[in-house]
């Protein structure tokens, strides 16, 4: 086992229930690792593997400094300073800091003293959270991009971003997807003696997520209109989530009359969700802006096409005409022409289906722990784990 010690710095993890099964993994390699932030997710099981690694640091919130229709509100993340005081007594070798918070700022400030390494985790790129449009927050980020030794990012189009917009040096840019659903977890036997009796029929096609502008909703429910213009009615739409805009969808759904054919299920646990991805033949995720997007690895985890917006990163999983295809969040009648393939051809749907079971299998919470020992030994300066190392310490 290494003797290496590592800091995970990352102040909200809304996503928490999928770094879990990678610091699971990761600490197989590295078993002196901290994973910091300011809150446990919903769900959080300290009895789970992984979950000894984390550890809470004061309270982290998002403060809302502009509101975007059908994008990522935008603000900034307030953190707790207290984070120094848990680094300086830990005193680790590497950091890896998420993105560019005032975390990723004092570690960047205590870099001299302390002598530790540091790789920026950037989980992708997205017009409300690139902030290309603000010069100084781009003077900002570039400032401390040119002082981390490398970075970790989970898209293609967060790698366009760090060296195209930052400046950083391509060879420090590590991509690897590390947002990943835990299949064994996904597909374990499923309860699903309390599910709602909600009379499917024909073709079902399944969106999961808040029901939001940001999240296009109302794009699948206008090509679901358009469908119903052009004499299509043998299918559900299932809709799993909660929002403010529901009570107004429903409205529009009433009033184009198709509302018996829309299945609106509201809020599902994340343990509950296999059962819903079970009953349904295609996915859709309609999304106008999504960092990553992580139902679209899950759908595929249990062998469905996609159907996904280019305003997800996720896209990028997503080979058109094999697993799926890539359609204009805001151009209905592209949704409903690709909906259409599934309906004209529903034998596509096993043979896609098997085709993102295949991709997806390729990206696990294994070989995302590995892309960070990886990017760890990069780091050091070595070629594998157990080498020789300087593991001087600093701090």
């Amino acid at each position: 086992m290494d003797e290496l010690r590592i800091a995970w710095l990352v102040p909200e993890v809304e996503l928490g229930a999928y770094w879990q099964p990678v610091l699971r993994e990761f600490t197989k390699f590295f078993k002196h690792t901290v994973f910091y932030t300011g809150r446990v997710w919903p769900g959080f099981d300290p009895a789970l593997p992984g979950a000894s690694a984390i550890q809470l640091v004061g309270e982290t919130k998002f403060v809302e400094t502009q509101k975007i229709e059908t994008g990522y509100d935008r603000g900034f993340i307030a953190v707790s300073p207290r984070i120094i005081g848990h680094l300086l007594k830990f005193r680790p070798h590497v950091v890896f800091p998420q993105a560019f918070s005032l975390w990723t700022v004092l570690v960047i400030i205590f870099k001299p003293l302390c002598q530790w390494r540091v790789a920026i985790i950037y989980d992708g790129s997205s017009p409300n959270t690139d902030f290309r449009d603000s010069s100084f927050r781009t003077l900002v980020r570039r400032i401390l991009a040119r002082f981390a030794d490398a970075f970790v990012s989970n898209s293609e189009a967060g790698k366009r971003y760090l060296v195209e917009v930052l400046d950083v040096p391509e060879n420090k840019v590590f991509t690897r997807t590390y947002l990943v659903p835990d299949a064994a977890a996904l597909l374990k036997p499923l309860e699903t003696k309390d599910l709602p009796s909600l009379d499917l029929k024909g073709q079902v096609f399944l969106y999961v997520g808040r029901i939001t502008a940001r999240k296009g909703i109302k794009t699948l429910l206008e090509a679901c209109a358009l469908l119903e213009k052009q004499g299509y009615s043998d299918y559900t739409l299932l809709i799993v989530g909660k929002g403010d805009r529901q009570e107004e969808l429903q409205a529009f759904v009433e009033e184009a009359g198709f509302a018996d054919r829309v299945k609106w299920v509201g809020w599902v646990d994340y343990g509950n969700l296999g059962a819903y991805f079970q009953l349904a033949d295609i996915f859709v995720f309609p999304t106008f802006e999504d960092v990553w997007g992580m139902v679209v690895p899950e759908a595929m985890v249990f062998g469905k096409p996609v159907l996904c917006s280019n305003g997800a990163a996720s896209s990028e999983l997503i080979v058109s005409g094999e697993n799926g295809y890539i359609f204009d969040p805001s151009n209905a009648r592209e949704l409903a022409d690709k909906m259409q393939v599934f309906l004209d051809n529903p034998d596509l749907i096993e043979s896609m289906g098997e085709r993102s079971r295949q991709l997806i299998a390729q990206k696990t919470p294994e070989t995302a722990a590995k892309a960070y020992v990886e990017v760890t030994n990069f780091l050091m300066g070595r070629g594998e784990v157990g080498s020789e190392t300087d593991l001087t310490d600093g701090c």
